[in-house]
């Protein structure tokens, strides 16, 4: 859920290469529709982001990736919560298919620019938010400042904005703060290397390329989608995107969820946590493992009807891993909000 570091996780954070590890589901994700754009909407004078719906019925589920990744990530879930009502997935601004960003990817920006987005399209409230990681927080911040419109929410591995401070807190002495701020100065430092150097024009063979650009493939996904992954690590546009997420991940978007947080009454939530040891929890057996629950227990009292399930066997990537898992989060979700009418 959290990041163990800045600096060592940045050219993973698209969270495709390599496959996920302990992963139990073998399906490949081979739908073309996330190998090319589906319908880029206008939500800002000519700047457009790439919207994917399939299914029919309400309340709509709308779906955020984590952090630098796109709708690619869904492919497991998404169709099948589509048999069972309207199912959207999207791509947030120079990532995937939208178009490039136009401002720094805060949560705030980001929920800006979702709101924007399922009005420009016509997709009526309430909706029903499931986000991934970094998602998660934009899902709650989406919650928070349009609390009318949204219907329930499921948090797939969900990032919490007090994690850095509760780290460091729980140890005080290992100068958590200090070792933090340089991984934040590294992976800048690499990030805007690659950004030069993307916008320079890439050249195969030299240190720099391959410093930036992976070369690997995800078993996970399609020959298709992993071409896209090519494509997308070349281009200034995406590389942008990404550095300014990872920035705000850090720094302004956890601030933006401390100040907005507030209760979300009876809200339909279920909160989903990764287990792959083989403690008796199935946590990690250590003060990672426990702070993990104890931030995902507090998201799931955030409403009288959280829910916190851990799931074994899984990743970070709950989603690929253990689809089901998400699935049944969301239909449990879908299932409370029909009957609340």
């Amino acid at each position: 859920m959290e990041r163990a570091s800045t600096a060592a996780v940045f050219f993973l954070a698209c969270a495709i290469f390599p496959a996920a590890a302990g992963a139990r589901s073998s399906t490949v994700i081979d739908d073309p529709a996330y190998a090319q754009a589906q319908r880029l909407v206008d939500i800002d004078h000519g700047r457009r982001l790439n919207l994917y719906c399939i299914g029919t019925g309400a309340p709509t589920v709308v779906f955020d990736a984590g952090l630098a990744n796109w709708s690619q990530i869904w492919g497991l879930v998404q169709p099948v919560v589509a048999r069972t009502t309207r199912a959207c997935s999207y791509d947030r601004a120079g990532l995937g298919f939208s178009d490039a960003a136009s401002r720094p990817g805060t949560s705030a920006n980001i929920a800006d620019d979702l709101h924007r987005l399922l009005h420009a399209a016509q997709i009526e409230p309430p909706y029903v938010l499931v986000g991934h990681s970094y998602g998660g927080m934009n899902v709650r911040l989406y919650a928070d400042l349009y609390r009318d419109e949204v219907a329930g929410l499921v948090l797939d591995d969900p990032s919490h904005e007090e994690h850095s401070q509760r780290s460091i807190a729980a140890d005080p002495d290992a100068g958590l703060a200090a070792r933090f701020a340089a991984e934040r100065a590294e992976a800048d430092r690499t990030a805007l290397a690659c950004l030069a150097a993307a916008r320079a024009g890439f050249v195969p063979g030299t240190a720099i390329d391959a410093e930036c650009i992976s070369s690997g493939r995800n078993l996970r996904y399609s020959l298709a989608i992993n071409a896209v992954y090519q494509r997308l690590q070349h281009e200034p546009s995406f590389l942008q995107a990404r550095l300014w997420e990872d920035q705000a991940y850090d720094l302004d978007s956890p601030a933006q969820l401390m100040a907005a947080r507030r209760s979300y009454g009876d809200l339909p939530l279920v909160v989903l946590t990764r287990a792959l040891s083989d403690s008796a929890s199935g946590l990690p057996d250590d003060a990672h493992g426990d702070l993990a629950v104890a931030l995902h227990e507090d998201l799931a009292g955030l409403s009288t009807r959280g829910v916190h399930r851990v799931v074994p066997d899984s990743s970070h990537d709950i989603h690929l891993d253990q689809p089901q898992a998400v699935i049944d989060a969301i239909l449990d979700v879908l299932a409370q909000v029909r009957g609340a009418r």
